[in-house]
């Protein structure tokens, strides 16, 4: 705890040492220091003439509410010109009404014309205006801002750039933030020529321009690009087939088709992501997106940072294998190919998946001794998840068993008549069972579960996405491995995916145009999460799953005892396992009861 004039503030030691940015978005959260740009198009209103007081206000109790937490914020904010625009035609139609009621009348308001306005001069007036406006929005949240304003000049003389560095330092000290825009009333237009070269020249050419060397000058963690757009496009954004960009890395700009700049402010996103890539080789993360109509949450600064899938990350590191969405669009891709299979061959890959299980059960259980070693030695699991976790050779066997039922029984999964009406004569309404698409399958830490419902999929002719628990990760990737090796048997090898990039339950949750169906299998509180996040998917949940065997009265005695012991004893740490028994007020002190109570406490129940 520091003091500075009487005010006690807490301050944070740097998460990392500067110099690497976070290769991920879900090492966001970790992020210290960071500058949010305010684009123009997010600070100003539609008519571009005055700001735009809601946005302004949301994105003030963001900064205030991180900064809050410990964390250093600085933004670098346009919108002088918009305000001081604002305040000008005020002041122009005031004096042309009163010179004109003087002169003309009244009848001749209504044909005043406003000059059009030189930029510089709107920045003058409106600079003081935005930074007052600014400040009372802080003060609110109990903190103080600061204005800086710089130019171009200011990062080329290296006295200025000393001088800058130590009071943004000094004012981050006391947990100030600094409100930085470019000195729009005395700035040059910007140099034709004028672009961003190799990591230490950058020509402050626009707020993009300014908020990268800014970030850059101050090792910051983090820059946030605040725009119109909901980030970058693998083409203009106002085409049919243009689509959202995840992950941009170095060297993808050659992929991208970029379109007309922002409707206002100086750049465009090509500036944008000229930018990006500059603080990027800097040692800063940066993720561009929309700031004038947020996601999720509607807190697009405070998602980001929580690592949410919003806008575009920037990222110098690839992943290795592809993007949960091109993950998904090869499901369906595969998916489409297995449903036009006959079903006799859909079958044979179940057999084949069968096999196997039990011909590669050398590997599939070391796979599953390194997660139960990794598990236990962590300690996070409790005994019934550490049982879940674990498979064995009799596991195997039943598993293989099972595959084997569910290809029996496939063969009218698809393309079966449930009900045909005759509506007129030589005209028939047939109802006929079709695959959903794609699923996607949330489970945790059984990885049993993986063949299991790969064959069900399989069977019914639909594409699916796996995503299992971390601490299961092994298995699942034998497992998985072992489910696309008989999938190739047919050519269909991609209707399977397992999600293993770090991307969150959240995050899937809201592929609409990629997934049909979501089944989470695991607790009723991981249902509830999905059913919350899920965005336009339907989501098969289940209840508490509070499982009852019920005795009769005409119960079979030989089948009584067998299927108690089995239904709870033979596997008690599965979710289907028995927990309440029900039997016949009738059979109540009787031989058949007394026989099930003794078989119980044998087993210890």
């Amino acid at each position: 705890i520091r003091c500075w004039s009487n005010i006690p503030f807490i301050t944070m030691p740097l998460s990392r040492a500067h110099g690497k940015s976070f290769a991920h978005r879900s090492e966001l959260k970790h992020a210290k220091r960071i500058v949010v740009k305010l684009g123009s198009a997010v600070v100003t209103r539609g008519d571009e003439c005055g700001l735009a007081l809601g946005r302004l206000a949301s994105i003030v109790e963001q900064v205030s509410m991180l900064q809050n937490q410990g964390r250093e914020m600085m933004i670098v904010t346009s919108g002088a010109v918009a305000f001081g625009k604002q305040r000008l035609r005020h002041e122009i139609l005031l004096s042309q009404s009163v010179r004109q009621a003087l002169h003309s009348g009244q009848s001749q308001l209504k044909d005043m014309a406003i000059p059009v306005l030189e930029a510089r001069a709107c920045a003058a007036a409106g600079q003081s205006g935005l930074m007052a406006l600014y400040e009372a929005m802080f003060t609110q949240y109990s903190i103080c801002a600061a204005q800086i304003l710089v130019t171009n000049l200011d990062f080329h003389d290296e006295q200025k750039r000393r001088n800058l560095n130590g009071t943004l330092h000094e004012l981050l000290r006391m947990n100030i933030v600094p409100i930085i825009n470019t000195n729009d009333a005395v700035v040059p237009p910007p140099e034709p020529n004028s672009d961003l070269q190799g990591v230490n020249v950058i020509s402050v050419k626009d707020n993009d321009s300014l908020a990268a060397r800014l970030a850059v000058e101050m090792k910051t963690d983090l820059l946030i690009v605040l725009s119109d757009v909901e980030g970058l496009f693998d083409s203009p954004p106002g085409s049919d087939d243009a689509k959202l960009i995840d992950i941009f890395y170095p060297g993808d700009q050659q992929s991208v088709t970029f379109g007309t700049k922002s409707r206002v402010g100086m750049g465009g996103m090509e500036a944008k992501v000229k930018a990006a890539l500059w603080a990027l080789q800097g040692g800063t993360s940066v993720v561009i997106a929309n700031g004038t109509h947020p996601k999720i949450s509607g807190h697009v600064i405070t998602d980001i940072v929580e690592g949410k899938k919003v806008g575009t990350f920037f990222s110098e590191v690839k992943p290795a294998g592809p993007t949960v969405e091109q993950q998904g669009e090869m499901a369906r891709a595969g998916g489409r190919t297995l449903a036009a299979l006959q079903p006799e061959q859909r079958a044979e890959i179940i057999y084949r998946l069968a096999d196997l299980l039990t011909d590669q059960r050398e590997e599939i259980l070391l796979a599953n001794k390194k997660d139960l070693e990794e598990a236990e030695n962590k300690g996070r699991l409790a005994l019934p998840l550490l049982k879940r976790l674990s498979l064995s050779t009799s596991k195997l066997n039943s598993l293989a068993i099972g595959l084997r039922q569910i290809a029996a029984s496939s063969q009218d999964s698809v393309g079966r008549v449930i009900r045909r009406t005759r509506i007129a004569k030589d005209l028939d309404l047939e109802q006929v069972t079709v695959p959903i698409g794609v699923l996607l399958v949330i489970f945790e830490s059984r990885p049993d579960c993986l063949p299991q419902v790969s064959a069900l999929a399989i069977a019914s002719g639909n594409g699916l996405l796996l995503k299992g628990g971390k601490e299961a990760a092994h298995s699942n990737q034998i497992l998985h491995h072992l489910t696309q090796e008989a999938l190739s048997i047919h050519g269909v090898k991609d209707a399977v995916q397992l999600v293993n990039t770090r991307e969150e339950v959240e995050d899937l949750c809201r592929l609409d145009k990629l997934i049909d169906l979501i089944i989470p299998r695991g607790s009723s509180q991981l249902v509830r999460n999905i059913q919350k996040a899920a965005k336009g998917i339907p989501v098969m949940g289940h209840s508490e799953g509070i499982c009852h065997v019920y005795v009769d009265t005409d119960a079979s005695v030989e089948k009584v005892t067998r299927i108690i012991r089995d239904s709870k004893c033979e596997y008690p740490a599965a979710c289907n396992a028995l927990e309440t028994l029900l039997i016949h007020r009738d059979l109540l002190r009787t031989p058949l009861f007394d026989q099930i109570i003794d078989m119980l406490r044998v087993e210890q129940v």
